[in-house]
């Protein structure tokens, strides 16, 4: 196995599309730098593939079916005054 920990930086957008190695296990969100990143565990040898993540923000309506996407975390920008929440659409 050749598996490392790579970071995606994570536009703020309602939907991102994201490519990562096929099979990427993605571990969490978070802000680095005033960035927030996904990280996950990829095997880099393996094709690239495109994924969507996305993205709401507290008090906005959701943009997605809630029972068919995987929460993945929350974050926070600018001292706390955007809190955003990742969801991956399931069965992708």
């Amino acid at each position: 196995m050749n598996e490392t920990i790579y970071k995606y930086p994570l536009p703020l957008d309602n939907l991102s599309i994201i490519d990562m190695p096929t099979g990427a296990h993605v571990l969490c969100v978070q802000v680095q730098n005033d960035i927030p990143c996904l990280w996950a565990i990829v095997d880099p040898q393996q094709p690239l593939e495109r994924r969507p993540f996305r993205l709401s923000g507290t008090g906005h309506l959701l943009a997605l079916d809630v029972g068919a996407s995987r929460y993945i975390g929350t974050f926070q920008l600018n001292n706390g005054s955007f809190i955003g929440h990742v969801f991956e659409p399931k069965g992708r």
